[in-house]
């Protein structure tokens, strides 16, 4: 057990800090998101989640975009169950062995442009899972990354200015 502590306290924290949104902030980001979605999207932006072996943490987050409090959907953004009706791929979890196969599938039945976001800190690097012999050590070994939402797991606040801040990035290209 002290092994694992080790490990724990060892593992370096790939989190950046943010600015956490205040109550009526998420309306002001949402509607900035809302406007990039139009213009690069036409209005909808649909994402699908893959969990490549993770804790179920960071899953709940992305699910609690949808609850009414962030109701992404009045956004322009929805989740969908299949990657061919995917304009993004949100992975999270280390990717353990048993789910590399399924991850290179979704990314192969994604449609071109691919964008691919690794969200949370075992996504990205394999967390505090790192080196050990069920996973990849993060999506990144797996299939290309284009963009990484840090976090153990990430708010759904923190989850919203990265997707904001990913948009720019695709605006401005």
């Amino acid at each position: 057990m002290l092994k694992l502590y080790a490990k724990i306290f060892a593992t370096p924290q790939t989190a950046i800090g943010l600015p956490e949104l205040k109550d009526g902030e998420v309306e002001i980001v949402g509607k900035k998101i809302a406007a990039k979605v139009a213009k690069l999207f036409r209005g909808s932006l649909a994402i699908r989640e893959v969990d490549a072996g993770s804790t179920n943490a960071c899953e709940q987050e992305l699910t609690a975009l949808g609850n009414s409090y962030y109701d992404v959907e009045r956004f322009g953004i929805h989740f969908v169950a299949s990657p061919r009706h995917a304009d993004m791929l949100m992975v999270t979890g280390p990717v353990s062995r048993n789910m590399k196969e399924a991850l290179i599938r979704t990314y192969e039945a994604t449609p071109d442009p691919k964008i691919v976001v690794a969200v949370g800190d075992d996504a990205i690097d394999g967390g505090i899972f790192k080196g050990s012999y069920a996973v990849l050590d993060g999506v990144h070994n797996v299939i290309p990354v284009d963009f990484r939402i840090p976090g153990d797991p990430p708010s759904p606040k923190t989850i919203l200015i990265h997707l904001l801040k990913i948009l720019e990035i695709i605006d401005s290209r």
